[in-house]
């Protein structure tokens, strides 16, 4: 049962064309109205649920390459400059700056 009342200011060619689709329709305003925010509305959750499904695949994509590193060296993250030049230094043979 409908209770709700919601009004709003539409121009005059809009109105016309609103009040003729539903003589088309052989259904009142009020029941087009209705029926056309409840179709919007279903598709924005559509859209929505789209939107969430690819946001979660996205993430769990990301989530393969998050993570911590594992090590013994607590200050390991004071030294990573180093520790970075040092094993391009091993993998492509090149002398360190000093």
């Amino acid at each position: 049962m409908k209770t709700e009342v919601y009004s709003w200011r539409v121009s005059a060619d809009v109105k016309s064309a609103l009040e003729a689709e539903a003589r088309r329709e052989k259904i009142s305003l009020a029941k087009l109205l209705d029926k056309m925010a409840r179709g919007w509305l279903k598709e924005r959750e559509s859209e929505r649920l789209d939107d969430e499904a690819e946001q979660a695949r996205l993430h769990a994509i990301a989530a393969k390459f998050a993570g911590a590193i594992r090590g013994d060296n607590p200050h390991r993250a004071a030294s990573v400059r180093q520790l970075v030049r040092e094993r391009l230094a091993q993998k492509y043979g090149r002398k360190l700056p000093r």
